[in-house]
């Protein structure tokens, strides 16, 4: 008891100060980001308002400007330069350039800079979902939930475990190189190149940033042209940051443009991170095999959303709807198949009818909207032909939202949430991806055929899988080919930023998030020393030095049998005859010893 008590006294002690030492807030400055261009007056439809007519059926490549406008009222915010592939190249010039001193950071200067972008969002989280609404469409609610809580969650798990992630691991050396020390390096790769879409304009931006910037790459970010106007806001947020750390410039760059800037990109960077269709995603592959450089895919889904018997229904009707929203055209590609058990169908499809006729659609800054507008020009059409072509085909359409105070020329830039029963696999909405508020519920009657119906999908992106038994909804998603799994949720997985987020088939490969997007950006080199240098060293054992002895290769069949048998008794036989192998005098080919 004598020897315990002043270890107990200095574990409590220690305990103590690491607590009033949480109490103490870190110093970290505040930024001054000028908003004055971007602040919205709050009366978006005066009537000396610019509405920008977008042209429809061509390309604004030629154009050389990247026209930006909001979706929700077609208002005018400007635009900006479509980039030329030397453009871009001479931008990725200079960030290898500020990359070569970045690389020889600290983890505590490379931490202080995540801390003054935390803090600046925190203190900002109304501007930074206004503009993100402003450009995408999307609610502030939305905006604060996809953009601000899940930025956030990657900074503070960056600041808590990046370093410990990226420094050299060590790894089992194995029976042969016992005498040595391995390990695993993780080194920046250089400039990593991100392709990102508008459905998320600010955490699209800071998820490869913070990546590629930790783990002390540079990066340049080609925006989508949907939403360049808020990307070059957001791109001002991050320049400031790196100023106030004495970060080299051009370390994080924003580009803009159309195919051909995103071209150029990929041309020239060392890493490329993707997130968009499958038919661009393919192309980008088929440009980085020139070059050979590593490739991140993530390319939508069509997330089977699965409901049993026994879950509850009432909640997880709920937790439908909300996740056929996060579907829709200003959102992430969530669920967009649900499939329910037979004996809960009515129930489902009642409370889900219910739910959505309450929501409302309508300019989301002009108002408390459960949905915003629609940002990809005409993909109300297309969401529109999908319903078509299910109806044609026998589905009935049980319910739609309303719309709320539209500008008269936006109309077709809304979407109302939708409710389609009846459906199967031969109509198109349960094959596309829609990327809309559609949602298509099938009926089920078994584990088996629920399985085979989820994985019966050209995508594999995510899955969300409810039951009363927990057991049994965590067997049905392990049977679910895709990426990530929620299990009685739904997203719940892409707030769990330890965990690797990415698909499987047409929803891409790769993962960026967790360790594994983390260590994505950068180069993994194995190394191996001597472990006790300079007193054990390598050499090659006898038998084997040129010339080769004539026992050479009966050296080797007892060293592999002393090192790897099965037979703990003819491991020792084989190391005695290893150690007699050493003893003797060996000579080399053709010489013969003398026996008598």
């Amino acid at each position: 008891m004598a020897f315990w008590w002043p270890v107990l006294v200095l574990a409590f002690a220690y305990a103590l100060c690491r607590f009033l030492l949480m109490l103490i807030p870190p110093n970290v400055p505040s930024l001054d980001v000028d908003a004055s261009d971007v602040m919205d007056d709050g009366n978006q439809t005066r009537e000396n308002s610019f509405i920008y007519i977008p042209p429809r059926g061509r390309t604004q490549q030629g154009d050389r400007k990247v026209q930006c406008y909001e979706p929700a009222t077609m208002k005018y915010l400007g635009y900006f330069p479509a980039l030329t592939s030397q453009e871009v190249k001479e931008r990725v010039t200079q960030a290898r350039k500020a990359q070569k001193i970045w690389a020889k950071s600290s983890f505590k200067q490379r931490r202080q800079f995540l801390r003054i972008l935390l803090k600046y969002i925190i203190e900002h989280q109304q501007l930074i979902c206004e503009i993100s609404s402003r450009d995408t469409g999307k609610t502030m609610v939305d905006a604060s939930l996809g953009e601000i809580m899940t930025t956030c969650e990657k900074i503070t798990w960056l600041l808590a475990e990046g370093e410990r992630w990226l420094k050299p691991e060590y790894r089992s050396s194995g029976r042969s190189m016992f005498h040595k020390r391995s390990k695993v390096e993780f080194h920046p790769l250089g400039v990593i190149g991100a392709i990102v879409s508008w459905n998320y304009p600010f955490h699209n931006i800071f998820n490869p940033m913070l990546a590629a910037v930790f783990s002390g790459n540079s990066v340049v970010i080609k925006v989508s042209e949907y939403a360049s106007w808020s990307g070059c806001f957001y791109f001002r947020i991050i320049q400031a940051a790196l100023a106030a750390v004495g970060a080299p410039e051009n370390l994080v760059d924003v580009i803009t443009g159309f195919a051909e800037t995103g071209e150029a990109l990929v041309n020239a960077a060392d890493k490329i991170i993707f997130v968009g269709s499958p038919g661009v995603g393919k192309m980008i592959m088929k440009n980085a095999s020139e070059t050979l450089i590593p490739v991140t895919l993530e390319l939508g889904g069509k997330d089977a959303f699965i409901v049993c018997e026994d879950a509850d229904v009432s909640q997880v009707a709920q937790i439908a709807v909300r996740a056929a929203l996060q579907s829709s055209g200003q959102n992430c590609a969530g669920a967009e198949r649900f499939y329910v058990h037979n004996d809960v169908y009515s129930d489902f499809v009642n409370q889900v009818t219910k739910i959505v006729k309450s929501v409302t659609a309508g300019p989301p800054l002009s108002g408390k909207y459960d949905m915003g507008a629609i940002c990809m020009l005409e993909h109300s059409e297309k969401l529109q032909s999908l319903v078509n072509d299910a109806l044609d085909k026998g589905a009935e359409m049980m319910a739609r939202g309303t719309f709320g105070n539209l500008v008269e020329d936006a109309v077709d830039q809304f979407f109302p949430p939708t409710v389609i029963v009846n459906v199967n696999h031969s109509m198109k909405l349960m094959q596309e991806e829609a990327f809309g508020p559609i949602m298509p519920i099938m009926k089920f009657t078994t584990d088996e055929e629920v399985i085979k119906l989820a994985n019966d999908s050209k995508y594999g992106l995510g899955c969300a899988v409810f039951s009363g038994s927990q057991k049994r909804a965590k067997e049905i998603a392990s049977q679910i080919h895709c990426g990530v799994a929620a299990i009685n949720d739904f997203a719940s997985t892409y707030m769990c930023q330890s965990l690797p987020f990415g698909g499987v088939k047409h929803s891409g490969f790769g993962r960026f998030a967790g360790i594994e997007g983390l260590r994505a950006c950068c180069l993994v080199k194995s190394v191996v020393e001597d472990r006790w240098w300079p007193y054990i060293r390598t050499k090659i054992p006898k038998p084997i030095q040129y010339p080769i002895a004539d026992n050479g290769f009966e050296f080797q069949e007892s060293l592999v049998e002393a090192l790897y048998g099965l037979n703990i008794w003819d491991r020792l036989r084989a190391l005695v005859n290893v150690l007699k192998f050493l003893s003797e005098q060996n000579f080399p080919s053709g010489i013969k010893r003398r026996t008598d």
